[in-house]
């Protein structure tokens, strides 16, 4: 059963791993909320008219990270809503400040077999453009999960869990929280 409507006080920043649901996770929550969804890396290849892989192969992972940090400021600086972040955003200690001071960060924690089902069929995904992928996304998920682990919680995502399970856990989560959401009156 859903929580009871809220309202938001200020942007909830999902971050994580490639295939964590952050994008699935957040459309769902942000309907639970009534409140608007945004997604960083939809945002900057909207401002780029070209795809994320196109961005990096073209200008560079150096130029894409520049360009993801002013996304994330602009979406930051609108209305409170829940903002999915591409997976390499929060590694960034200027994004995390930025997120720290202005929202609410909630890493979606997933184990990588979790996250390999989701990711494997993608050809989407250029930093697994390698001859082991798999290997790629494990070596990836260790040396980031320690940066995860600095946003402001965490809900683990439960491989039987539905989509709105997901958003429901991280509603609740929230609740307990209580710096992001107040009850509606």
């Amino acid at each position: 059963m859903p929580p009871a409507p809220r309202k938001l006080l200020k942007p909830i920043v999902l971050v994580g791993m490639m295939g964590a649901g952050k994008t699935a996770v957040g459309t769902a929550l942000a309907k639970m909320l009534g409140v608007a969804f945004r997604d960083s890396d939809d945002a900057l290849v909207k401002a780029a008219d070209r795809s994320i892989a196109e961005i990096f192969e073209r200008d560079g992972e150096a130029f894409f990270r520049a360009r993801e940090t002013e996304v994330i400021c602009r979406l930051l600086s609108a209305e409170p809503c829940i903002l999915s972040t591409g997976g390499g955003a929060f590694l960034s200690e200027q994004n995390r400040e930025l997120i720290a001071k202005n929202a609410i960060s909630v890493w979606l924690k997933a184990d990588i077999d979790l996250l390999w089902s989701r990711v494997k069929h993608k050809t989407t995904r250029p930093l697994l453009r390698t001859p082991d992928p798999f290997a790629t996304l494990s070596e990836i998920a260790a040396s980031r999960d320690p940066i995860y682990a600095l946003a402001s919680m965490s809900v683990r995502a439960d491989p039987n869990y539905s989509i709105e399970d997901m958003a429901n856990a991280v509603c609740t989560a929230l609740i307990e929280d209580g710096r992001a959401l107040e009850a509606e009156t």
